[in-house]
């Protein structure tokens, strides 16, 4: 692999060149698009602090691809530690969700992953408590599930969006919306509280998209 950066037109972009096809779709999974024989993404390039982030995107690029290909471990819980050492004290208002939010219940999975819900505020706040994690900057979005997204990686992938609009609560079970915000129940990991979605809701996501094997084993937790 190879990692280049290039500015124009007030954009910068990130690209990836020299990539195997056995990572092509792990590549378009992270949100990269293929462009003239490499996978890009694109930032203002007025964006503070771009010199740092590329250059630990240039560190963990590999090694983040690697593990969403499935062809390296993926430490969760070393990432999920660190990140609430970091954000401990710092009165973020987040939660967890996704497949890291089952593991952190105990249930036996591997997430790729780790997915932060918070506010406008709270996606700063996080960007700025993480700055030196930050492979993608903290980036504002336009129609999308919400305003604000940021990717940061320590051992593992840690990403976040800010601002989740009410609509996606329209489209069916959602353990990332407005509805899961009202419920949320709290677990204990590694002597911390985090807040998590009711396995209920994770339950009825997992079924929508049909991830029969996660449904299966979120039912066993239940009881059912």
């Amino acid at each position: 692999m190879r990692f280049s950066r290039k500015t124009a037109g007030g954009k910068t972009r990130f690209l990836v060149s020299e990539l195997d096809p056995a990572y092509h779709k792990a590549a378009r999974d992270l949100g990269f698009v293929a462009a003239n024989e490499a996978f890009v993404r694109v930032f203002e390039a007025d964006t503070p602090h771009l010199n740092q982030i590329f250059a630990r995107f240039v560190s963990f690029a590999e090694e983040m691809i690697l593990q969403a290909a499935g062809a390296r471990p993926v430490p969760w819980d070393k990432a999920l530690l660190s990140f609430l050492q970091r954000t401990s004290g710092k009165n973020v208002d987040w939660w967890l969700t996704g497949s890291g939010a089952l593991a952190a219940r105990g249930i036996d999975l591997v997430p790729r992953d780790l997915d932060i819900i918070t506010d406008n505020n709270g996606a700063q706040q996080l960007g700025r408590a993480m700055s030196d994690w930050l492979v993608e900057p903290v980036q504002e979005s336009h129609d999308w599930i919400a305003r604000w997204f940021c990717r940061a990686f320590a051992h593992a992938r840690i990403e976040w969006v800010g601002g989740v609009e009410d609509w996606v609560d329209d489209r069916g079970p959602c353990d990332f919306g407005p509805t899961a915000r009202t419920s949320l129940q709290t677990v204990r990991w590694s002597g911390y509280n985090i807040r998590v979605p009711p396995l209920e809701m994770q339950l009825a996501v997992c079924e929508q998209r049909g991830l029969k094997d996660r449904a299966q084993k979120i039912q066993h937790a239940l009881g059912k």
